[in-house]
């Protein structure tokens, strides 16, 4: 059976599918399967930087929504659903701005 792209899910076109297939997710049906929540775990921890639309574009998306359809108090339960999900992937080095800053002793340390 042929897979169907990734970009056949509202909003999601080819630097989705791209970013998808960094983390190993090559299929629309793979991407439904794993749902949301697994899909962005496996974006972040292929090294793709977390952005809350970007996490709630894939959650309209696969219920078949425009990305701007999220608002109110479903918007802020998938902000603690993002942040959540953020917060179990280490983060992965430093822009090299806040490298320099830290350097230079201007952004407090982080443990």
């Amino acid at each position: 059976m042929p897979e169907t792209p990734i970009s056949s899910i509202p909003n999601l076109g080819p630097a989705s599918e791209a970013a998808f297939a960094k983390a190993g997710i090559h299929s629309a049906e793979v991407l439904r399967a794993l749902g949301p929540d697994e899909a962005y775990l496996r974006l972040l921890r292929s090294g793709a930087a977390p952005h809350f639309i970007g996490y709630y574009v894939i959650v309209m998306g696969l219920q078949g929504r425009p990305w701007n359809d999220c608002r109110g108090e479903e918007k802020a339960a998938l902000r603690k659903r993002f942040d959540a999900l953020k917060a179990q992937v280490p983060r992965l080095g430093r822009s090299e701005m806040e490298t320099a800053l830290n350097f230079l002793g201007v952004v407090e340390r982080k443990a």
